[in-house]
């Protein structure tokens, strides 16, 4: 089948949900993360890599939902002491915090709080836009916008169109997860089914606003359910066009409530393949997005390799992956020396993925700078059999090599 499949995207030919299934579990992967970089080059500039300058603080952790693969949210109905939620200036104290780190996007979301008034959610908007102009607000997910739309009454057109109004033209694909009617009821039962994230960004994209297509992986999903989800924003972007990038990211099960029943950890193979893949099944898509901040630095690094060519956000402030235990931090000057290291120029974009500024090539690792750190890999939670004291060391020491 390989074969049959190389020739027919050379072509420029569709694949089916079947081609699809085998680019995941059988196609030989050096081979297929060849040809994706291959397509990769005909739909983007070979030698560029993009990433943004962006921060994602969020708004409140009180949520209703109970998301089984979220450590992040606090229960209204169980007290927390470390419960919050942000008014329109402390927003704007968070938006004020990007502009001092240089940020030109703001992707701010929160929990599913039925507190909020509605009147908060387009005055933060309003507010952004006319204190801080140089950065694009790209604020709310699809579940978000549904809370929104049982808050205020309106249509989720409405509440669309209201946000719009306000100044809004850009939308995050957070809530996502997996796009299969199975999936969702396991982990995510009170967000819908996957009409109700569809929905979302069908109206979006109708009111003038663009969006991104996300993917949550790694978790209680088959190989034919990721190629559903495929299916389900390959069809959309061919109704819309609305879509900026696809971009998918694994499951961290760190301190989630269902960490217990997934005993294993998706690695950077299976995030080569799906990246791989992406590229050469979402034939619509022009950005595929690779994450040095979820899969960790150096996986990222690679998969400029397998069909991506963005490098995500610098994501100055990052709270969700956070509380699952998972950290990883850069700077700018972090982010291009990886893009270079890579073998590719780094450009600096806008959430739209315009080009703001195209930066030295590969030839200036010879010059690297003082502001690039030395390479750490802050990267995933321990796995839960991780001993709690390794051989040879002692409580409160260092760690030693064992003799």
């Amino acid at each position: 089948m390989w074969n049959r499949i190389e020739d027919r995207v050379t072509r420029g030919e569709r694949l089916n949900h079947d081609e699809g299934v085998y680019l995941l579990t059988e196609a030989p992967l050096i081979e297929l993360g060849a040809l994706a970089n291959e397509i990769r080059a005909r739909r983007t500039d070979p030698r560029i890599v993009t990433y943004v300058i962006d921060t994602n603080p969020n708004y409140t952790n009180w949520c209703t939902v109970d998301c089984h693969f979220c450590a992040f949210y606090r229960n209204p109905k169980k007290p927390a002491a470390d419960g919050y939620t942000h008014d329109v200036e402390g927003v704007m104290r968070m938006m004020e915090n990007a502009r001092g780190l240089g940020a030109t996007t703001v992707l701010l979301q929160g929990g599913l709080n039925p507190e909020i008034p509605w009147k908060f959610y387009t005055d933060i908007v309003r507010e952004a836009r006319r204190r801080y102009p140089e950065i694009t607000p790209h604020f709310f997910s699809a579940p978000e916008i549904h809370q929104m739309a049982e808050v205020s009454g309106l249509s989720l057109r409405g509440v669309l169109e209201a946000l719009h109004e306000a100044g809004q033209r850009t939308l995050p694909g957070g809530g996502a997860e997996i796009l299969a009617t199975r999936v969702r009821k396991r982990i995510s039962i009170k967000k819908g089914g996957p009409e109700a994230w569809l929905d979302v960004h069908r109206h979006a994209h109708a009111v003038g606003m663009r969006s991104t297509a996300t993917m949550m992986y790694g978790h209680v999903e088959t190989p034919d359910e990721i190629v559903e989800h495929f299916d389900h924003i390959r069809a959309l972007q061919d109704e819309t066009g609305g879509f900026t990038a696809f971009v998918p990211w694994s499951y961290k099960r760190g301190n989630t409530p269902m960490e217990s029943k997934v005993p294993f950890v998706a690695g950077a193979s299976q995030y080569f393949r799906v990246l791989a893949a992406s590229r050469l099944y979402l034939d619509n898509f022009q950005h595929i997005q690779a994450s040095w901040f979820s899969e960790g630095k150096k996986t990222g690094q690679m998969s400029l390799h397998f069909g991506a060519d963005d490098f995500g956000g610098t994501l100055f402030e990052e709270n969700v992956h956070l509380a699952t235990g998972h950290v990883n931090k850069t700077t700018v000057a972090e982010v291009e020396t990886l893009i270079r290291e890579s073998g590719f120029t780094p450009a600096q974009r806008t959430t739209l993925y315009e080009i703001l500024r195209v930066g030295e090539g590969p030839e200036a690792l010879a010059n690297l700078s003082a502001e690039v750190p030395l390479f750490i890999e802050s990267l995933r939670e321990l796995p839960a059999e991780y001993p709690a004291r390794l051989e040879g060391e002692e409580p409160g020491d260092t760690l030693v090599m064992p003799r």
